[in-house]
């Protein structure tokens, strides 16, 4: 199981990018928990993901972000997959950064 954490700053802009990763690694039987939060949300859920995926809208927080997700990988969206909600590519984004 993989889980994977994304983080915008409303926590809405990236509901759509979250179907599409689920939809992506149901397709491709890849049990995984993918759910998204607005950034003041980040520090309550980082304790049970894997890896805290920012929107590229929300780049400048990274070093913020890696100060609260301690051990764990932090990684801005690529922009053009984000952009065209390519939730394969964001997964794939992902997998290859956990090693999976």
């Amino acid at each position: 199981m993989v889980k994977i954490l994304l983080v915008c700053s409303a926590g809405m802009s990236t509901s759509f990018m979250v179907n599409k990763m689920k939809d992506s690694a149901k397709a491709r039987g890849i049990e995984a928990e993918i759910w998204a939060v607005a950034d003041a949300e980040a520090a309550a859920n980082i304790e049970k993901a894997d890896i805290m995926m920012l929107g590229p809208q929300v780049r400048f927080l990274e070093n913020k972000m890696k100060g609260i997700a301690g051990d764990k990988p932090v990684t801005v969206i690529d922009m053009v997959a984000y952009g065209s909600i390519n939730g394969e590519k964001v997964l794939d984004q992902a997998l290859e950064i956990l090693g999976k």
